[in-house]
């Protein structure tokens, strides 16, 4: 099933601005309500102004009414099995579950690896964490 959010990603990863890193990524979710979004890299000259490939999708599904993350898939075209910077990694977790899937794809071969966010952040900032936190 994550061959459609590697397809996503992909497509994506063609649309990126990466004039000074020529580093293109691209990322595909689908919410736990079915939904697929994607984004690419968006670099600036102010480096590191720039947002990620992930960031980019999060905006999407956030415009388009939120949700929770069920899975993501990640693509760069020069690094095989990409994974989210740790900015990138805390921003998912906003929006997923210690199960979600993590999906590390090869440019031209697709999925390598599937990691679980608790995996890759495995004592993140939790949004719970914050409750009882007076204002």
């Amino acid at each position: 099933m994550a061959e459609d959010l590697f397809a996503k990603a992909k497509s994506a990863m063609r649309k990126a601005h990466a004039p000074y890193s020529k580093f293109p990524v691209g990322a595909a979710i689908r919410t736990t309500d079915g939904r697929i979004f994607s984004g690419c890299n968006v670099e600036v000259v102010s480096f590191p102004e720039g947002w990620c490939a992930e960031t980019t999708a999060i905006g999407h599904m956030v415009m388009d009414g939120g949700g929770r993350i069920a899975e993501i898939a990640v693509v760069a075209e020069k690094l095989r099995a990409c994974s989210p910077c740790g900015g990138c990694r805390q921003r998912i977790a906003e929006f997923a579950t210690p199960q979600t899937r993590v999906h590390l794809c090869d440019a031209r071969t697709g999925v390598v690896e599937t990691v679980t966010m608790g995996e890759l952040l495995p004592h993140s900032f939790a949004t719970d964490s914050l409750a009882g936190v007076e204002e």
